[in-house]
C-alpha cells in the first residue's frame, strides 16, 4: 500500500473486555486523510471506550490500532505527538491561567513560540476567550474550559484530532467556529475523529460516519449512504430499536460507556 493510502486511523478488530463482558466487539474501521468522522451509539455502546483506546488512555484486549501506520500499542509516543484528544469533560489545572495552560500545552508538543503565539492568539479571538486568558482556570465556566481545551488540542496542528462531545457546553456562535476549525484542519490533510449524541450535526458536519451498539459497529460509511432517505436519526433509531436485547457477554450501561 502506498503511503498516501495509509488512513490516518485504522482500528483493526479491536476487542475490551471487563470481566466476562465485551465493552467493544471485534470493532474495524478506517478514517482517511481530509475526512470527519462521526461516531454515534446509545450510552454504553463503547463509544469512550474506543475513544480512550485510540488516545492511548487504555489498551485493548485484541487487536490493533495505527495512526498513519503506527501502531498505538508499540509506538504510542510517535501516535501521541500527532494526535490531539478533547475529552468529554474538559478537566484542566485550576491553578494555572488559561494562557499558562496553553503554554505549557504547545511547549509539550514542540509549537515553535511565533507560531504559538500567533496561534493562540488567532484561536482565543475567534472562540472569544482572549480577555479571559490571564484569569485562573479556576473562574473558569464549563464553556470556557471546553474552548480553551480545545484552542489546546488545535496548537500542534494534529494529524489526527479525537473529540468526545465537543460541542456540551457551547454557546451557538463557538459551536460554529469550531465546525468551521475542524473542517478546515480536515482541508489541510489531517483527520477529525468525534463522537456526539447530536445526530443533526454528524450529518451536516461528517463525510464517514460509524454507529456502534452493543460493542459492534451496525454500520459504517459515507454519510450519505448511511442515513440514505430517511435520515440519520431514523435509521440509529432504528438500529437501536432492532438490537435492544444485548448479545451474552455485552456490558450494560453501568458498565462502561
Amino acid at each position: 500500500m502506498a503511503a498516501a493510502e495509509i488512513p490516518v486511523l485504522k482500528v483493526l478488530n479491536v476487542t475490551r473486555v471487563f470481566g466476562e463482558k465485551r465493552a467493544l466487539d471485534g470493532v474495524s474501521l478506517d478514517v482517511p486523510a481530509g475526512s470527519i468522522f462521526g461516531f454515534v451509539g446509545p450510552n454504553g455502546a463503547g463509544k469512550t471506550t474506543l475513544i480512550r483506546s485510540i488516545v492511548g488512555v487504555a489498551k485493548p484486549d485484541a487487536g490493533d490500532i495505527r495512526i498513519a501506520g503506527q501502531s498505538v500499542l508499540t509506538d504510542g509516543l510517535a501516535c501521541k505527538r500527532q494526535t490531539a484528544y478533547v475529552p468529554d469533560n474538559p478537566d484542566v489545572y485550576e491553578f494555572l491561567t488559561g494562557m499558562q495552560y496553553l503554554d505549557y500545552i504547545a511547549d509539550i508538543f514542540e509549537v515553535p513560540a511565533a507560531l504559538q503565539h500567533e496561534r493562540i492568539r488567532a484561536h482565543a479571538e475567534r472562540l472569544r476567550i482572549a480577555q479571559d486568558l490571564g484569569s485562573l482556570i479556576s473562574a473558569y465556566s464549563h464553556g470556557m474550559r471546553q474552548k480553551l481545551v480545545l484552542i489546546g488540542a488545535f496548537l500542534h496542528e494534529p494529524l489526527l484530532m479525537v473529540l468526545d462531545e465537543p460541542f456540551v457546553g457551547l454557546d451557538p456562535e463557538a459551536s460554529f467556529q469550531v465546525k468551521g476549525m475542524l473542517r478546515e484542519l480536515a482541508a489541510r490533510g489531517s483527520a477529525v475523529f468525534f463522537s456526539s449524541h447530536v445526530l443533526e450535526v454528524v450529518e451536516k458536519l461528517c463525510d464517514q460516519v460509524a454507529i456502534i451498539q452493543h460493542g459492534r459497529i451496525q454500520a459504517c460509511g459515507a454519510t450519505e449512504e448511511v442515513r440514505g432517505a430517511a435520515g440519520l436519526e431514523a435509521v440509529f433509531l432504528e438500529m437501536v430499536r432492532e438490537t435492544t436485547e444485548p448479545p451474552e457477554g455485552t456490558p450494560t450501561q453501568e458498565d462502561v460507556r
